[in-house]
């Protein structure tokens, strides 16, 4: 199955151009999101619940708030969904968990991650964190932005059960937010594929 990319039109001109070895690159990527999303998935592991906590960092500001969900994290989140994944809404989340056990599990106490899981009966956690960083090219004088996505998929008990990662990064036009959301998307694909295929893989087992 495949994850559609949303498309984005933009101004200016990309680090990495449209040549041959580019399109080259790109033709591999796809082959890979589609070799990952083959995996077969059973029902029972598919019907589990994912708690999905993903932190947002602009210019070196982590920003984790559950109220804010963005399009960012809606590129990832809605993407596993899109699986047949069982991953909870912001809102769900924003419910049953207070705030400050969010902020606590973003700068790494895993206690606050396994007390949120249980109280909201999730057998995994996805935690993931993407960094958005923007400012002028003084050489060429545009902006230019990068994105790096960094997710990694526990079970309740903490034990690793994927780690994935992408960076992206282009010249833009005035709208970087929304430039950096169109690189969000043309790597998100890849990074979604890469946690569903370790995720039926080894999820339940010891």
């Amino acid at each position: 199955m495949a994850v559609s990319v949303a498309a984005y039109g933009q101004g200016g001109f990309r680090f990495s151009n449209e040549d041959a070895s580019g399109k080259a690159a790109e033709a591999e990527r796809r082959e890979k999101v589609q070799a990952l999303l083959a995996t077969p998935c059973r029902d029972k592991i598919r019907n589990q619940k994912i708690m999905v906590l993903i932190g947002e960092e602009r210019n070196g500001v982590v920003y984790a708030s559950q109220a804010s969900y963005s399009p960012h994290v809606d590129a990832i989140n809605g993407r596993l969904r899109a699986l047949g994944l069982r991953t909870y809404s912001p809102d769900e989340i924003r419910k049953q968990i207070a705030q400050a056990e969010i902020d606590a599990y973003f700068r790494n106490d895993p206690d606050a991650a396994i007390g949120a899981s249980r109280r909201l009966a999730a057998q995994y956690i996805l935690k993931g964190l993407i960094a958005t960083q923007s400012g002028r090219n003084p050489i060429v004088n545009v902006n230019q932005v990068s994105v790096s996505m960094n997710f990694t998929l526990t079970g309740a008990n903490g034990r690793t059960i994927s780690q994935a990662d992408a960076r992206n990064e282009s010249f833009a036009g005035r709208d970087t937010r929304g430039m950096a959301l169109t690189l969000i998307n043309e790597r998100a694909d890849e990074v979604v594929a890469q946690l569903y295929s370790d995720y039926c893989q080894r999820a339940g087992t010891r």
